[in-house]
């Protein structure tokens, strides 16, 4: 059976590394949020656009990218995995994709409930993403204050819980679709 899995979750709260870790239950590609916007900065007038634009339409564009490219996917019966802070828009729009083709949607939030461990998280990483900024504790803590997680999702992770439990917790979800 073919799968599109979303993980979303503030930033620091293992998102990546559990959609690398389903990823790789799945073999199926990743495909990041942040990647895809960072391929867009070589190009200076792309950027002057985006930079202009609303904080939800600048989203929309990273998520639409990662949809098309997911609906490749799709269309040849592979499974894949989306990684991005999604909100409750991006998380029907990402079951609907997967309902069009057939596929089954397992959606998993990541959080981090200790807001001190969160903050050595995001603090103590370096993504080493080309063209794209590493995250301040400041902006993951405005980012904190102000998201409201998605309702609709099958399964919480918390980042306080180890990788092996929170991956002993994942498997079987995957496994079963």
């Amino acid at each position: 059976m073919t799968v599109l899995v979303l993980v979303t979750g503030l930033q620091g709260t293992g998102k990546s590394t559990i959609a690398a870790r389903g990823a790789d239950l799945l073999d199926a590609p990743v495909l990041a949020w942040d990647w895809v916007m960072a391929a867009l900065t070589p190009f200076e007038r792309v950027q002057e656009t985006l930079e202009a634009l609303d904080r939800p339409t600048y989203r929309a564009v990273g998520w639409a990218v990662m949809w098309q490219l997911s609906r490749a996917q799709l269309q040849r019966g592979r499974s894949v995995v989306l990684d991005g802070l999604a909100r409750s828009d991006e998380v029907t729009a990402t079951r609907a994709l997967a309902g069009e083709h057939g596929a089954d949607c397992l959606v998993v939030l990541t959080t981090c409930d200790d807001p001190e461990l969160h903050r050595s998280r995001v603090e103590g990483r370096t993504r080493g993403i080309p063209g794209w900024y590493e995250l301040s504790w400041d902006h993951v803590a405005e980012t904190r204050r102000t998201w409201k997680p998605p309702a609709d999702v099958d399964v919480v992770l918390d980042c306080g819980q180890s990788i092996e439990r929170n991956l002993a917790v994942l498997q079987p979800l995957v496994e079963r679709r």
